[in-house]
């Protein structure tokens, strides 16, 4: 199954995917449901349930008239992997252990639903919004201590991410923090594809465009740690929990293509050695992050307002 998080009335809606460009209502399926997936995966029998009432569905709904809404509503813990591909690796001229994954964590408010806008920073503040285009894993099922071999038994489906990094915040110190966490700078979807139809990650690829322009394209194979290596790491501290997810990671960039401009790619005063044909995400760019098999994540970027103060208002004490 392919499933969708919507917006109707103002509501969160779960739709089933039946074809390239149309879906059914979950609540249609089964008006005892849950409205989101978050809740879905809680129920021992969710998944089952739905794709019992799912097969052989008609899809009444046109994806194109659709507003999708957050995958996950407010995800348990999203967790994120730094320097996991070889490619990425060799290009960066970074060190990793090949023992310990590099780990990190990203807050809700730094993404934003597939299809709406990630925001670039004011010039003033970075210049160096980069794409991150990575495989993302969806827990379904709690776990502490999960062994290798049974790792994968805990992942409910996957998606596409973009890890939108600000690099010059990312470099203000060892832990990446602010750099990854800016918000509406990245994003997850359009949907989650349940482990049984997606098969195995590795198989896989990954790419990811700008403008159309390919940036990216590597097989999900070049991983150091796979997804059950990670599920086994972080599951040695933390139980797992339905509805986490883990970003994979990112590969190297492809070549320079033929017409970039200079000045588009990571300048030396953010990178020492800049990468050939990693280019930034400027306002009025399309990004596209596509995982072979599973589907296309696409946001446009606009431009945030002028680094000036912004505070909510001021609450007004009640009356006595």
């Amino acid at each position: 199954m392919r499933i969708i998080s919507y917006v109707e009335a103002g509501a969160p809606r779960l739709g089933v995917m039946t074809g390239d460009d149309t879906f059914a209502a979950v609540a249609e399926l089964d008006p005892g449901l849950p409205n989101t997936l978050d809740a879905l995966l809680t129920l021992p029998d969710g998944l089952r349930r739905l794709e019992s009432k799912a097969s052989g569905a008609t899809g009444k709904h046109r994806l194109a008239d659709a507003t999708l809404g957050f995958l996950l509503q407010q995800s348990h813990g999203f967790w994120a992997l730094a320097l996991n591909f070889k490619t990425h690796i060799q290009e960066t001229g970074l060190t990793t252990s090949d023992k310990y994954p590099q780990i990190f964590l990203r807050v809700p408010t730094s993404f934003v639903p597939p299809n709406a806008p990630l925001v670039a920073p004011p010039p003033e503040v970075a210049r160096a919004f980069d794409y991150e285009g990575e495989l993302g894993v969806i827990i379904g099922r709690s776990g502490r201590h999960i062994p290798v071999e049974r790792a994968l038994d805990h992942v409910a489906g996957y998606c596409a991410v973009n890890e939108g990094s600000v690099r010059e915040f990312q470099r203000h110190n060892r832990q990446f923090g602010l750099g990854k966490n800016f918000e509406q700078s990245g994003s997850y979807g359009p949907w989650m594809m349940t482990a049984d139809e997606f098969g195995d990650p590795a198989k896989h690829g990954l790419i990811t465009r700008l403008n159309g322009i390919e940036r990216q394209k590597a097989p999900l194979d070049d991983m150091l740690f796979s997804v059950a290596q990670v599920i086994n790491y972080l599951s040695i501290g933390y139980t797992l929990q339905p509805g986490d997810v883990i970003a994979m990671g990112t590969s190297g960039a492809l070549p320079p293509a033929a017409d970039d401009k200079p000045g588009n790619d990571l300048a030396a005063q953010v990178r020492e050695k800049p990468i050939p044909g990693s280019v930034h995400m400027r306002p009025g760019d399309t990004v596209e992050v596509e995982i072979t098999g599973l589907g296309v994540l696409r946001n446009p970027i606009v431009a945030d307002l002028p680094a000036t103060y912004r505070a909510a208002p001021a609450s007004t004490p009640a009356p006595a």
